[in-house]
């Protein structure tokens, strides 16, 4: 197949884009802004557009499939031809469903932690040996890139997002997959630019449910109230449910984690903090539920050491340790601050927020975050004032920020990339602990001790 891609700059759409090449098909793409690691990883497979931009002269009759990116408009010039000429327009999930429709397929939802269980499904799979295609939202160690789609391969395990498929496919992607296997973390209100109401985006969970393949296995966190509404009301009496919940653990002298399960076994992971453990959890109910045993699963475990930038180990000395994670909802940095403040209970934590999401920067979504931040004994919230202007969002102040975040003695607003960068130089000292979180790069700076 010749196949273009609108917009072959995002993360799921370049792996997706490579992972195609690879299987053979003629692929061709563009984008107005193509940024690490994708330009890299595109130049090297030879995909990378010549020049950055639409051009509505490279979508000719011979294009079999144009796939549609979130990053594009709908008046994009090359979506505009395309449908002018009746090429086939599709979102990445349409093609990834399409792709998979004979095969097995388990799909992760919910608001946090889809990457971090997915990422232990497939680790857990490698380690047994059994194949799987797949699709991912970060880089992972041991795989050569964020999808798979081979075709002697049967059974499919895909991220499933809430979001937009595609900027003429107003459905949550994960509507497409019509999973056999389903694990849902848990309901926290998010993309307030999409969901204007918290009853809004609850609403796509019970459409979800309805969406799942006849039988389907649902496995899920009891430990979370809007899901357990959900999973109540469902009029589906074909679904077979399987709850999950955090099981007691202990960090040990060596840094590991043990976990004690419900039935006295226990196992170890290099895995803190208790969001990560619930995680865990869920990942090993839902193995167990699609044929790979506790045991096979807690052995893959003792090595897995997450996913890029899901609370990614950035330092680590004998007195200071620096985190990475990908963390912008409010529940999750919630979340992720108290396990790393029970992971180091004697060290001194400061826990760093970037604002980068739409949501985030969003005056009637802010206040959602209040007391996010108070497990930390020291609290920083950042933001770019260029990045509000390039969103079109009115601007902020301070003095609102603190007051959503609750204002404590402990918290700090920073608005500007130098504030940033000398704070951050002076936050290795020693007995702490520093948590940088945020969906972006705070403006890419570098603490000098990471040089």
């Amino acid at each position: 197949m010749r196949i273009h891609f609108i917009a072959i700059g995002g993360s799921a759409m370049h792996n997706l884009a490579l992972a195609l090449a690879d299987a053979g098909h003629q692929v061709s793409g563009s984008d107005d802004q193509i940024l690490e690691p994708s330009r890299s990883r595109l130049h090297q497979a030879g995909l990378l557009p010549q020049k950055e931009g639409w051009f509505p002269d490279t979508i000719t009759d011979d294009v079999d499939c144009v796939i549609l990116g979130m990053h594009a408009r709908p008046d994009n010039p090359e979506l505009l031809k395309a449908q002018k000429l009746g090429v086939s327009i599709q979102s990445y999930p349409e093609f990834l469903f399409s792709a998979a429709e004979q095969d097995r397929r388990i799909v992760i939802g919910g608001s946090h932690g889809k990457t971090t269980i997915t990422s232990m499904l497939l680790h857990a799979f490698k380690a047994v040996e059994k194949p799987v295609n797949y699709m991912v939202g970060a880089q992972l160690e041991g795989f050569d890139r964020m999808v798979k789609l081979d075709p002697n391969v049967h059974t499919a395990v895909f991220e499933g997002d809430e979001y937009l498929s595609s900027p003429i496919d107003r459905r949550p992607k994960f509507f497409w997959y019509q999973a056999h296997y389903t694990l849902l973390t848990g309901i926290a209100w998010d993309h307030i630019n999409v969901f204007p109401t918290e009853e809004d985006y609850i609403s796509q969970f019970d459409a979800y449910l309805e969406s799942l393949a006849p039988n389907a296995i649902v496995v899920w966190c009891e430990e979370d109230t809007h899901l357990a509404a959900v999973i109540r009301r469902t009029k589906r009496a074909d679904l077979i449910f399987i709850p999950y919940r955090t099981p007691q653990c202990i960090v040990g002298s060596d840094g590991l984690t043990e976990v004690m399960w419900s039935n006295g076994s226990k196992s170890r992971t290099p895995l803190i903090g208790t969001h990560n453990i619930q995680n865990l959890a869920g990942a090993r109910a839902l193995a167990v539920a699609i044929g790979i045993n506790e045991s096979e699963f807690d052995s893959a475990m003792v090595n897995f050491t997450g996913a890029a930038r899901r609370l990614e180990l950035l330092i680590e000395t004998e007195n200071f340790t620096a985190f990475r994670d990908f963390a912008h909802a409010p529940s999750k940095l919630r979340a992720t601050t108290a396990g790393v403040k029970d992971s180091f209970p004697n060290r001194h934590l400061t826990a760093v927020f970037e604002l980068h999401t739409f949501s985030s920067l969003n005056r009637e979504f802010l206040p959602t975050y209040r007391d996010a931040l108070m497990r930390a004994d020291e609290q920083v919230v950042y933001y770019d004032p260029e990045v509000l202007k390039h969103k079109k969002l009115p601007a902020l102040d301070s003095a609102f920020i603190a007051e959503c975040f609750g204002n404590t003695k402990h918290l700090r607003i920073i608005d500007s990339k130098a504030a940033l960068q000398t704070f951050l130089d002076t936050r290795n000292s020693a007995n702490s602990v520093l948590l940088l979180m945020s969906s972006g790069w705070f403006s890419k700076v570098t603490p000098s001790w990471l040089n």
